[in-house]
């Protein structure tokens, strides 16, 4: 049993607290799953690095620690301006420690073309939606954090697009960690459903900001039918006192197309998991990642994705550059069933350290139980070549400007995979000016 026992103490009597204020809804569909998510929670109790999935990733400072969920904050418009995203137009909806804030958000697509709700208001007004969606791609089992995670699961955002439509504006999902005051936690919990030939691009933007310790467990599952095709990106640019777990479930039907980008920063501890099932034939999984770690800063990146049936692609390429004392783990598994024949599978992870002090982990698996299959997988850490950095010195550019051109040109190809021209523009910056701190 975990003996670091703090949070989850806290966790377990919160639940009880509010369970005991809910009148009615307790006896809800969707509350009993909540209430055996948190019995699997109370049995798992918060992983240890002897986890195998742990195994790089200690959790032991922050499942110690005490924190305010969801607390009030005073966060403003005059926030919002200091940390918007230049010229961004879409559907921009704001989450301040968690909690959906109207007054800051814009919601500008039409309701016949998508519905963007808060997942509390969702879960009475499209109740059949939810039941049959919420819960069914995230693994609550075996992932303690996941498990909470469902146990809790009111504050986030559910977003329905209905059969054959496209939403032309993007969907902006911004989570705001206050912890000015006190240390804060969320877990926001989304639910994106895209119809039979749908098609829609949403982001997730995590920040944090203050002193105090910030805690963000968050879980958005992802249906994606027939034909239709989603857009999915993540970008994290959190503090060095911020801890970010995450978990994207995704569930394809045939000759659909997802497509993940994850792009991390900056955050003290952050940990990914993107895991995908591909069920249908003739489907698409792009996954695309990039992290850029300094100074004690740890970035964990668990993909899986799981052919289910034949004549599938999915393709797959992350990149890290490290610096300073700062540690990476990537773990990528490919599963490929029996039946998911004409498989293509790829999977790449390329790493450059910056410092002789940062470290990286890498595991790629494949597990194939089919024989007429493509399948690749391959991980390289090294550091920048110098021959090219010898050679544009030769022509004048400084060492400095030399690296920096060298690492920008290496993460380029991720950050070119961004479909958002204005978020694309401000992670080139942000990566600039990051790059240019060594």
């Amino acid at each position: 049993m975990n003996s670091n026992t703090d949070l989850k103490a806290q966790l377990i009597a919160d639940f009880k607290d509010a369970e005991g204020k809910m009148n009615g809804e307790a006896k809800s569909p969707i509350h009993l799953v909540r209430q055996q998510a948190l019995q699997t929670f109370d049995q798992l109790g918060f992983p240890t690095i002897k986890h195998e999935e742990w195994k790089y990733s200690n959790v032991k400072n922050l499942v110690s620690q005490s924190f305010a969920f969801n607390a009030p904050s005073d966060f403003s418009a005059a926030d919002v301006e200091q940390m918007a995203i230049p010229n961004l137009d879409g559907n921009i909806l704001y989450f301040i420690n968690g909690v959906y804030n109207e007054s800051l958000s814009t919601i500008v697509s039409p309701t016949d073309e998508v519905v963007i709700l808060p997942l509390a208001e969702a879960i009475k007004s499209h109740a059949d939606v939810i039941e049959k969606y919420f819960n069914q791609y995230a693994d609550s089992a075996d992932n303690a954090f996941t498990a909470v995670n469902t146990a809790f699961a009111k504050n986030g955002v559910f977003i329905y697009v209905p059969e054959k439509k496209v939403v032309e504006q993007p969907i902006i999902l911004r989570f705001i960690a206050d912890a000015r005051e006190t240390n804060v936690a969320a877990q926001p919990r989304n639910l994106i459903v895209a119809g039979k030939r749908a098609e829609v691009k949403v982001a997730e933007a995590f920040r944090s900001f203050g002193e105090n310790v910030s805690f963000t467990n968050a879980v958005t599952e992802v249906y994606v039918a027939e034909e239709a095709n989603v857009h999915y990106y993540k970008v994290q640019n959190e503090t060095d006192q911020s801890y970010n777990i995450g978990t994207t479930a995704v569930y394809q039907e045939g000759r659909s197309v997802f497509t993940a980008n994850t792009v991390t920063a900056n955050g003290g501890f952050v940990r990914n998991n993107l895991n995908i099932k591909i069920d249908g034939e003739y489907a698409e999984a792009n996954m695309f990642g990039l992290y850029i770690p300094n100074g004690k800063q740890h970035v964990d990146n668990h993909t899986a994705v799981d052919h289910a049936k034949p004549n599938s692609n999915s393709n797959e390429l992350y990149k890290g550059i490290l610096k300073d004392k700062s540690t990476g783990v990537f773990n990528g598994k490919i599963y490929v069933r029996q039946d998911a024949q004409k498989t293509n599978a790829f999977q790449s992870c390329k790493n450059v350290l910056i410092s002789n002090d940062a470290t990286m982990n890498t595991k790629p698996q494949l597990e194939i139980w089919a024989d007429d299959v493509k399948c690749s997988h391959g991980t390289t850490t090294g550091q920048l070549n110098d021959d090219a950095l010898f050679y544009m010195q030769a022509r004048g550019i400084s060492k400095d400007s030399a690296r920096a051109l060298l690492m920008l040109a290496f993460a380029q190809e991720v950050i070119d995979k961004m479909e958002i021209p204005a978020i694309k523009e401000y992670l080139e910056g942000l990566i600039v000016e990051k790059i240019y701190q060594a």
